[in-house]
């Protein structure tokens, strides 16, 4: 009898360590570079307004041996996007600048903004994948230093895109005004939150339309971050915006296959850890977009249940359909 038992144990004990191991190389061979477009369509534009398209990008986490994900990203000019929202982890290799730029100088003259994350100042270096359990992840002394100021030309004077690191911008794109502003990592605490209220009324004191009398299309305001904190979030919906993209989360990286994100590596709720949900602050509330990111960590590469993605949301006039 106690052989029997020993026997099935065995067995049991046998299948879930293959079951494990499928799984995981599941994730790091197929899913992993498993690259996907999450299609959003949200009627949030002034009626009558023409259709944006944005491209979000996030949590490339690029080396510069990744060719696959640098063709997959240069694709995306299919969608012709009419502006590119850039919400940080760009870099996941001391040389990753190089696949970077092999990845989206296609984008070159397309209006774009960006704000950086944690890996975008810091390299990665290998953790014990469970104790993103127990806190978020924290910067460690061991982390090489990027060369953040190389991307920031790169984004700057090649593709012509506007930093909203702990800043405000106006742009005017299709006949739709856009006030965006937006905050630092605030994994690292490098948020500003108070640089982002100054630049943000000094943008709506000075910018010309402002001077312009009530018969024009009213102003969206967008907010964009890296790290969705709730106290990033709460500030931004305060601020006035009416729409927030963010990253990060890698949508959870691995999950249960149709269930919520096991962790967000923040505060943010694992149910809106991808994904287009509302955010709310008081009497405040704002659409909020996350992305699950499109890379991994070199030392993590892999992803169940959460593919790479791209998100293209497509902003409409809000008398659609009537």
């Amino acid at each position: 009898m106690r052989l029997q038992v020993s026997r099935t144990t065995a067995a049991a004990l046998g299948a879930t360590v293959a079951l494990g191991a499928g799984a995981l190389a599941y994730g790091m061979l197929v899913e992993r570079t498993a690259f996907r477009v999450r299609r959003e369509i949200l009627p949030i534009l002034p009626r009558g307004a023409r259709p944006l398209t944005v491209l979000h990008l996030s949590d490339l986490h690029m080396a510069p041996w990744q060719r696959q994900k640098q063709e997959w990203l240069r694709s995306l000019t299919i969608y012709e996007p009419d502006l590119i929202i850039d919400t940080g982890d760009n870099l996941g290799h001391v040389d990753g600048i190089a696949g970077v730029r092999a990845a989206l100088s296609v984008f070159e003259g397309v209006p774009g903004v960006y704000v950086h994350g944690s890996n975008d100042y810091f390299g990665p270096v290998f953790k014990n994948p469970f104790t993103y359990f127990t806190a978020p992840s924290s910067h460690t002394s061991r982390q090489a230093e990027l060369d953040t100021a190389a991307l920031e030309r790169f984004f700057e004077d090649d593709l012509g895109w506007l930093s909203l690191n702990n800043t405000a911008h106006a742009l005017e794109l299709r006949g739709s005004r856009l006030e965006l502003f937006g905050t630092n990592d605030a994994h690292n605490d490098f948020d500003r939150l108070d640089e982002v209220t100054s630049s943000l009324d000094t943008l709506r004191e000075t910018v010309s339309w402002n001077d312009e009398d009530d018969t024009g299309p009213r102003t969206l305001s967008i907010g964009v971050t890296h790290a969705p904190y709730r106290r990033i979030l709460n500030s931004l919906v305060t601020l006035g915006a009416d729409l927030i993209f963010a990253g990060h989360t890698h949508g959870g990286q691995v999950r249960i296959p149709g269930g919520p994100a096991l962790v967000a590596n923040c505060d943010l709720p694992r149910s809106q850890a991808q994904g287009l949900s509302m955010w709310r602050r008081g009497q405040h509330h704002a659409y909020l977009e996350v992305s699950a990111g499109i890379g991994t960590s070199i030392y993590a590469p892999v992803r169940f249940g959460c593919p790479p993605e791209a998100v293209v949301l497509t902003l409409m006039p809000v008398d659609i359909g009537r």
